[in-house]
């Protein structure tokens, strides 16, 4: 008997026809699964995307300087950091939710981000510990990436694999929707405050209460996912001994889904986060709208957002293929970025408004069916690490840094038109992953399975025959 494995035993376990099917869950088991990781999401969202409200105020406390375009490009920077370790705690949290279950990982990353969040609120400023304070600062954001790295992942999953498969793009809309509903809830609470308490004192201490509110709202995240069970096929992977032993080095058997789904991401990613963060900062410096009018064109524009993201998901349910539908939303929403852009430098804020709207119709159509399309293009042994991969990289390189990069190029061309130009980039590299997607990419499909195991089954048979 010799040391090394057999390449049967290298390969990855193939479904056994004696092992037990995990039943369906009920539609009483789904609306329970939905409603408790779709509220502990809302919270991580509200808890990581409050700084991007807030950054000015943060900039102003972190990072001293005579110019406050500085101190707020320090902040964004911070935020865009935070981004850039996603892809560590996705190479964390996405193999151990294919390893020990997503529920398990959807509390921990919760425990940490609520966590880290109310520590933000309590910290020291510049001007009481010095340099200390910007580094306690990039060290709890560094947490707080790493929390969200394996949030979306996780709860992609968990939702995908208890949804219908004729309702997958309508459940998986839910996610980012819920996360937009966090986002807007970031921006009701910083710019509430903000109008309540003026500039004045929400630079002096204000900006540490949306921080701090974190805390509470973590324990009622941690009581709610208590009380979740496992995602079905992940049961089923249990019962049958499939679990994967090793997510990380399997998911990369699927280079090409994985690329594919980070093409397909790029575009949600920067035109999400010009929405949900950069819009409030946009409208306040390079347009110097007022507080009471950024906050309603900002809330109003992730409103229409989040109404929009689970019509589009029922739409490709609907027609059945994701693919062209996305196409075509991505035009739209490409052009209503060229008309918000190139309309801002001389409008007034009422001739802004139109523009404003069309860019988040455009960014509701598109953002709810991606979650559904990345979700099937991984097998549910690897689907928590290659979501973690495949979309966690993008988001770091384009959606975090949108701010900063936005923000950057107003300062070195003065031009406030010229954030259209890293937008209209992101769009392209989307139109070029869905031109090359297909159905037989889709790994994960309900369809792809049936056909792999029916094909399986009958090869069985042909071979008992003989």
């Amino acid at each position: 008997m010799g040391a090394g494995r057999s390449d049967a035993e290298k390969r990855p376990k193939m479904p056994s026809t004696e092992s037990k099917t995990i039943a369906k869950p009920t539609n009483k088991a789904r609306r329970k699964a939905f409603l408790g990781a779709i509220v502990g999401h809302l919270i991580e969202w509200y808890d990581y995307g409050i700084y991007g409200f807030l950054a000015v105020y943060v900039g102003a406390n972190f990072f001293a300087s005579d110019d406050p375009a500085v101190g707020t490009i320090s902040a964004f920077a911070v935020f865009a950091l935070s981004f850039f370790i996603r892809p560590v705690g996705g190479m964390f949290f996405g193999p151990l939710a294919d390893r020990v279950g997503r529920r398990k990982t959807l509390l921990l990353v919760i425990s940490l981000m609520c966590g880290s969040t109310m520590l933000i609120g309590a910290l020291p400023t510049m001007s009481s510990v010095g340099i200390a304070a910007p580094i306690l600062l990039v060290l709890l954001r560094l947490i707080q990436g790493l929390s969200a790295g394996g949030e979306v992942s996780t709860v992609t999953a968990f939702i995908s694999e208890y949804s219908k498969p004729e309702k997958r793009g309508f459940s998986t809309s839910l996610v980012l929707a819920t996360a937009g509903v966090g986002l807007l809830l970031g921006a009701v609470v910083g710019n509430g405050i903000t109008w309540m308490l003026g500039t004045e004192a929400m630079t002096e201490w204000g900006w540490r209460i949306p921080f701090l509110i974190a805390g509470p709202l973590g324990v009622v995240a941690v009581f709610i996912r208590l009380k979740l069970e496992d995602s079905p096929e992940f049961r089923d992977l249990q019962e049958k001994d499939m679990v994967a032993e090793a997510p990380l080095r399997e998911v990369f058997r699927y280079p090409r889904q994985l690329l594919l789904m980070a093409a397909v991401i790029t575009f949600l990613a920067s035109g999400f986060y010009l929405v949900y963060t950069y819009f409030s900062t946009y409208l306040k410096t390079s347009l110097e709208f007022s507080p009471g009018r950024t906050f309603f064109y900002v809330l109003l524009a992730g409103i229409i957002g989040v109404v929009l993201m689970p019509i589009s998901g029922m739409i490709t349910d609907k027609l059945g293929s994701r693919r062209n539908f996305l196409l075509v939303v991505l035009a739209l929403w490409a052009a209503a970025i060229v008309w918000f852009f190139s309309t801002a430098p001389s409008a007034s804020p009422t001739g802004v408004l139109l523009p404003l709207i069309a860019v988040a119709v455009g960014m509701g159509l598109y953002c709810g069916s991606p979650y559904a399309t990345m979700s099937e293009l991984m097998p549910a042994r690897v689907r928590s690490t290659g979501i973690a991969l495949g979309y966690n990289i993008p988001v770091a390189l384009f959606g975090g840094s949108a701010p900063l990069i936005a923000s950057a190029l107003i300062r070195q061309t003065g031009d406030i038109s010229s954030p259209m130009y890293f937008f209209l980039a992101t769009a392209v590299v989307s139109a070029v992953g869905l031109l090359f997607l297909r159905d037989k990419d889709l790994l994960g499909s309900d369809r792809f399975v049936a056909e792999t195991t029916n094909s399986r089954q009958e090869g069985t048979k042909a071979r008992s025959m003989d």
